[in-house]
């Protein structure tokens, strides 16, 4: 019997109790390899001495000020880092507890920016199918997860959403990734003029796409396509790199690859690596200006917003992945991960896609390789795999609803920025296991 309310409530979850490096430890004494960083959050594993030392001293100086009263120096000194590492023209930071607040206070940002710019009209929000960009109500309506959507539809604003980049499953036979790039990105701007141009605020989009469809990365120049048509429309981009960003793809920030920058970014996840609840919205020069020269404030805030513990272990965190290279290892070890899936899934005939970038990484299940036809949802084979793995000491992120929302199934492998060679066969090897035992189950 538990007072907690679980995600599952007939569900048994064993007791965590320890960790170490990529592995924690079960009140059994079992031990499992963390290849998902949970939900893509422990970039440095568990028990990182330097971060909890970092964590120690902030407790011993100070633990909490509201942000009303008093800024930090830990505060101010993580803004310094992240602006210097960001994206070209993203010039300040706003600190949060998570993702979800993160996305929450970029959309105010949005609106409010164009109300103090004479622009009211401007409400629509543009986002895409099979995204996710959090649980809070905004967050939410703004995501394209419709199975995390249909409880909740009656009390979601109004958003509208257009295709993703989406290329194993939305591409034509025989069109070129430059042409579908082009051809997906210009929905965008089909969707701006339906709504009427004067009225589009934001177009929101996970540079890679997370959980909901399994690191999916964009294609050719697709985000070139996005930011040329936001420009074109006077239309803030929101890139959403809650998951996808803070060195999980490789670089810093997975825009990078794309050669663009947003508006507006949010981060989380990697950002404090799961030693506390932190994320950050960074935001561009003239949407600060724009406020600064207005009303001079911005209408939002939340309690535990700039907390000095979790802006400690942000500065910590990346600190620790700057000094020691990790975002290389990132590169390496993606690379290494990549090839292992494709030596143990390249031939198997229900693993239709391997996909992602740097360690973000995922393989799609199929029931029938060339006509790329999901397993039935009812089978929930996702959910079997996700129990196999733990069986195998293997902690994985197996999700449903890959292809629209109610179909589909694919793992999701996003382990530690510091796994070496060895992890990642041990990795591989037990996912296909688990895979395999999954699937002999159905």
């Amino acid at each position: 019997m538990t007072h907690l309310l679980h995600r599952s409530i007939h569900g048994h979850l064993p007791v965590a109790v320890g960790g170490k490096g990529i592995h924690l430890y079960d009140a059994d004494g079992k031990s499992y390899i963390d290849a998902s960083g949970g939900a893509a959050v422990s970039c440095l594993g568990h028990n990182h001495a330097e971060v909890q030392a970092a964590l120690h001293a902030q407790l011993d100086r100070l633990a909490y000020a509201h942000t009303s009263f008093f800024t930090t120096r830990v505060a101010e000194e993580l803004a310094d880092m992240l602006i210097a590492d960001a994206p070209a023209g993203l010039e300040h930071v706003y600190l949060v507890s998570g993702g979800s607040e993160a996305v929450e206070a970029a959309l105010k940002m949005a609106r409010q920016y164009y109300v103090e710019k004479g622009e009211a009209g401007r409400r629509h929000i543009i986002a895409r199918r099979q995204s996710y960009h959090g649980n809070t109500l905004g967050a939410l309506a703004t995501g394209g997860n419709e199975w995390r959507r249909a409880r909740f539809r009656p009390l979601l604003i109004e958003t509208h959403h257009i295709a993703p980049c989406f290329a194993y499953r939305g591409r034509h036979e025989g069109e070129s990734d430059a042409a579908y790039a082009e051809r997906t990105a210009n929905e965008l701007e089909a969707k701006i003029l339906e709504l009427g141009a004067d009225e589009v605020m934001a177009f929101v989009a996970e540079t890679v796409v997370g959980a909901t469809a399994g690191a999916v990365p964009p294609v050719a120049d697709y985000f070139r396509h996005i930011r040329r048509i936001c420009d074109k429309y006077g239309v803030l981009l929101i890139l959403d790199e809650v998951m996808c960003g803070m060195g999980r793809t490789g670089t810093l920030h997975a825009c990078e690859q794309d050669g663009i920058s947003p508006d507006i970014m949010t981060i989380a996840k990697g950002l404090g690596g799961g030693y506390q609840p932190v994320g950050a919205v960074l935001l561009s020069g003239r949407i600060f200006d724009t406020f600064a020269n207005g009303s001079g404030f911005f209408q939002h805030g939340h309690t535990y917003a700039g907390h000095p513990m979790a802006a400690a272990a942000g500065l910590a965190v990346q600190t620790v992945v700057k000094r020691d290279g990790l975002l290389g290892n990132v590169r390496i070890m993606g690379d290494f991960l990549q090839a292992g899936l494709e030596a143990r899934f390249g031939e198997h005939p229900h693993i239709g896609d391997m996909r992602g970038r740097g360690l973000f990484r995922a393989v799609e299940l199929v029931r029938d390789r060339a006509s790329k036809t999901p397993f039935d949802a009812g089978l929930k084979l996702h959910a079997r795999i996700k129990q196999e793995a733990l069986a195998r000491g293997l902690m994985v992120y197996p999700m449903g609803g890959t292809v629209d929302g109610q179909s589909g199934d694919h793992v999701l492998i996003a382990p530690p920025f510091i796994v070496g060679q060895a992890d990642i066969g041990a990795i591989v090897e037990r996912l296909g296991d688990a895979v395999d035992a999954a699937l002999v189950a159905i």
